[in-house]
């Protein structure tokens, strides 16, 4: 079957910031008497929004204005680290939207990072070059968070596709989950962090576009 659209999770799959987000999520947590191991942030972290993540670790009802308050916290301390880096998009992705830019794909971000990341990664990556900020569907607070399938079937109403006629390349678990609970056409694990996805060996995976065969796009 050819594909006719494309939707990208954003952390860990386009920008490969995984390590970065665990070193913030371990100084948030140090500063808070808490503790997960890297396992755990993928296992029960990754690919989830800040308020589910939240109410998760501290186990307790909080307020909108606490959970901003702790998401502004973490969210610094990770754009930090990522400053300190030479923060690029992954091996092979540049040549990959080249290619679905030249073919007329549509493609865009369904991603769990708030507006106070996405801003940050339009500043700081080239990704206006082939992204619409306004069509980036992020975590407003207003929809369900990974693995419910609700941020990519908004992202499949913005690129006009049926849920059938789209890719959906991914690196949590959560997310690979919501790929799957939107009935993805195709659903591509990008394996950013060398994470342990044994229970989704039926799945293409990559660690370069440059692995992406073309032909899935032919007509």
């Amino acid at each position: 079957m050819a594909f006719s659209g494309v939707i990208f999770d954003f952390n860990g799959t386009l920008f490969w910031d995984t390590k970065l987000h665990n070193r913030a999520w371990d100084i948030f947590l140090t500063n808070h008497g808490l503790f997960l191991s890297d396992d755990d942030k993928f296992k029960k972290m990754h690919g989830k929004n800040n308020k589910d993540l939240f109410l998760s670790l501290f186990q307790t009802d909080l307020s909108d204005d606490k959970i901003q308050e702790y998401t502004l916290e973490k969210e610094l301390l990770y754009q930090k680290l990522c400053l300190e880096t030479d923060m690029q998009l992954a091996p092979g992705l540049i040549d990959f939207l080249d290619f679905l830019k030249g073919q007329k794909i549509p493609f865009t971000i369904a991603t769990a990072s708030g507006k106070e990341n996405l801003d940050f990664y339009f500043e700081h990556l080239p990704l206006s070059n082939w992204f619409e900020y306004d069509k980036v569907v992020y975590n407003n607070g207003k929809i369900e968070g990974k693995p419910a399938p609700q941020i990519y079937q908004i992202a499949l109403s913005v690129i006009n596709k049926k849920h059938e006629e789209v890719i959906i390349f991914e690196d949590a678990i959560a997310g690979l989950q919501s790929a799957k609970n939107a009935n993805a056409g195709k659903i591509i694990i990008v394996d950013s962090n060398d994470d342990d996805y044994s229970d989704w060996s039926e799945y293409q995976k990559i660690k370069n576009f440059d692995q992406v065969d073309r032909l899935l796009f032919n007509n």
